[in-house]
């Protein structure tokens, strides 16, 4: 960035940080053994709707710039109750599913859209119910780094379930340090 960048108030995009998606395959089977979570086979890719560089202009178009073939329907479009996008994609594989998932992200990058965006969700729940619950494993996009998400009943969330979380699968995966930055995600449209 230079002088005028700064004198006029520009930032400089932060482009996402894909790479650290691909150790989540490993993180899962330390879920599964430590703490009897599994996938859902769920998974979501937020990201803020509006203009820029991207020709994309409709969730069709983009549907069809993610879709490997016509009669893939493990991919659909919504908007969440705050305005913001998400590319909500299902596999009960989960290696295949991070594939996908990155797949989707260097699409949209190579489309223009990487600076809107924001965070990839893992949907995770008790492979023998009740458990302790369900877990969403929230990537920050921008960072590189996760966090667990344990939305609970009532705009609660279950912090302890949260840091056990972290203690299990810290060795495996690149964990945000910042805890301010565990924010919490209401209704999810990732189960």
């Amino acid at each position: 960035m230079g002088l005028f960048d700064t004198v006029l108030g520009r930032t400089k995009q932060i482009a996402p940080q894909l790479d650290a998606l691909f150790a989540l395959p490993t993180g899962a089977l330390t879920l599964d053994s430590e703490l009897d979570l599994v996938t859902s086979g769920h998974a979501g890719l937020c990201f803020k709707s509006g203009s820029g560089e991207s020709t994309i202009t409709t969730d069709q178009e983009l549907h069809d710039l993610l879709a490997l073939d016509e009669t893939d329907h493990d991919i659909s479009i919504t908007t969440d109750d705050l305005g913001f996008k998400w590319v909500l994609i299902n596999d009960v594989d989960i290696p295949s599913l991070v594939t996908r998932v990155h797949g989707a992200n260097t699409t949209m990058v190579e489309n223009g859209l990487g600076p809107r965006l924001l965070c990839a969700v893992f949907g995770f729940v008790p492979k023998t119910p009740p458990g302790d619950g369900d877990v969403r494993l929230v990537y920050l996009l921008k960072r590189g780094t996760f966090y667990p998400f344990a939305p609970r009943p009532n705009e609660q969330r279950d912090n302890e379930l949260e840091l056990r979380v972290k203690s299990f699968i810290g060795d495996d995966l690149p964990m945000e340090k910042d805890l301010s930055r565990w924010m919490a995600l209401w209704n999810l449209p990732v189960t």
